[in-house]
């Protein structure tokens, strides 16, 4: 008997292939190594390096509470994915759980804004990426550079999935390592351990000389907030990608149980290794970045050209895994009849080649606002992409409180990782959510206006589902 997997090609027909594949035609290429990789990586973005300066000003060392809080509630966020995606693994994660659970309005509506918030992304990572090689080669103009990144990493995708997680796993690899490498060395030299270091080894006392822990008052503590929460974006990537593993449901339950440890190395560790070898206020921390700065103070040679070399890596990797995102989320909208039909065919690689071209499209165009109207059309996609990580955590949340009860009348044999406190920590994170949006609201400037444009754009995505949700009942009934 054929046991070889059937795979829907792009001209609609069908065929076989030795290598095993997903039930919905996604090849399984990814091995447990880059499924490993993407998870310890998938919190580590640009933002970290390059924003972090400017959280450590407005809130001083206090940021640390900051980063706490948001790595709290993206640790309860990843523990209730885990839970829902290691009992269903698909290739649209929260917005296929979305559909079971909520309605088939919720899947579509958050799946399209979670699209296109990673579209914009692509356009973001692909001009970051474009300045900094610009810098380097000034011949090729920043325009041909964004081109050039773009085209490269379709490629990648195009090729195969085993492709995009061999490439992420190089990427997040030299970011985990730059990191890891960044604390150990900046703990030595914080305690005065480091041979050769210029810094003065002055223990923890930075954390308070210079105003106290709180030097702006705990109410920064909130802005610092606003300012970190939109780095962590990313974590949920593991869980679409798992789709396309070896072994789904290991996967899922190994990047759920690890989120706590990376959060903690990662973000937490690193930024406390900046404020325990710079005071807070020390200018260099926003002119030359955190990361410079803190290497700067250690005597670490050409320290800005390192970190480039980094920051390129973690832009590439953001864009490498957001066209990645963004084509698996169109993929499973195919499959599910709220995308064009085109998008949920594979080739016989197991690639979804329409999503791909689809996605990238998207973000070609979006790269040629960010150059001809950066101030008026891209700030209006930007900003009205904003918020929407909060919206997909906000609906993670409500989603799990259905589907626990789904999961254990259909299939409770896998439910093998749980929410903790099911449901009071949900209920819990719900409202850390919400009082979030509404003090961005409540804080003005540019954090109101992305929560008001985020939800505009979602009001308008809402109300185009519920018109297809009720024509496709009247179509129904006659």
């Amino acid at each position: 008997m054929n046991t070889q997997p059937t795979l829907t090609k792009d001209d609609g027909s069908t065929g076989t292939t030795g290598t095993p594949a997903s039930s919905d035609g996604l090849k399984a290429g990814l091995k447990n190594r880059h499924l490993s990789m993407i998870a310890i990586g998938g919190v580590i973005g640009a933002g970290l390096f390059v924003g972090s300066g400017s959280g450590i000003a407005a809130a001083g060392p206090a940021i640390l509470l900051s980063y706490a809080l948001v790595g709290t509630m993206v640790v309860f966020v990843m523990r209730m994915l885990g839970e829902m995606a290691a009992a269903r693994p698909s290739s649209g994660s929260f917005s296929a759980y979305a559909d079971q659970a909520l309605g088939r309005w919720a899947g579509f509506s958050i799946g399209w804004l979670y699209w296109f918030f990673w579209v914009v992304v692509l356009a973001v990572e692909a001009t970051a990426g474009a300045v900094i090689l610009e810098s380097w080669i000034p011949a090729v103009p920043q325009w041909a550079w964004a081109l050039i990144v773009m085209v490269v990493l379709t490629a990648t995708n195009l090729a195969s999935v085993a492709s995009y997680g061999e490439f992420e796993f190089w990427f997040a690899g030299i970011k985990v390592v730059a990191i890891g490498a960044f604390v150990v060395i900046g703990l030595l030299a914080v305690f005065g351990v480091l041979p050769g270091s210029d810094n003065p080894g002055a223990g923890f006392a930075h954390l308070t000389d210079a105003g106290g822990f709180f030097p702006m008052g705990a109410g920064a503590i909130l802005t610092g907030v606003l300012m970190v929460v939109f780095s962590f974006m990313g974590s949920e990537i593991v869980t679409l990608a798992a789709g396309e593993s070896e072994d789904p449901q290991r996967a899922v339950t190994k990047a759920t149980n690890s989120v706590i440890w990376r959060i903690g190395v990662f973000y937490l560790g690193s930024i406390f290794v900046v404020l325990t070898l710079l005071p807070w206020n020390d200018k260099s921390i926003v002119e030359k970045g955190s990361y410079v700065a803190a290497l700067d103070s250690i005597g670490i040679p050409h320290a800005g050209q390192v970190m480039n070399v980094i920051v390129l890596t973690a832009v590439l990797s953001c864009l490498n895994s957001g066209l990645y995102t963004a084509s698996r989320m169109a993929f499973s909208l195919g499959q599910r009849g709220d995308a064009p039909k085109a998008f949920a065919r594979t080739t016989a690689r197991g690639v979804p080649r329409a999503a791909i071209l689809g996605s990238v499209v998207f973000g070609f165009v979006a790269v040629f606002f960010n150059y001809k109207w950066p101030d008026t059309v891209f700030a209006f996609l930007l900003n009205s992409s904003g918020a929407v990580a909060l919206f997909v955590w906000l609906v993670i949340c409500v989603t799990q409180l259905r589907m626990r009860g789904i999961i254990l009348r259909e299939s409770p044999e896998k439910l093998v990782v749980r929410m903790w406190l099911f449901p009071y920590l949900t209920w819990a994170t719900i409202g850390m959510i919400v009082f979030v949006l509404g003090y961005m609201i409540y804080d003005g400037g540019g954090a109101r206006e992305q929560v008001v444009l985020s939800l505009l754009v979602a009001a308008l995505v809402v109300a185009v589902a519920l018109v297809r949700e009720r024509i496709g009942k009247s179509s129904a009934k006659s």
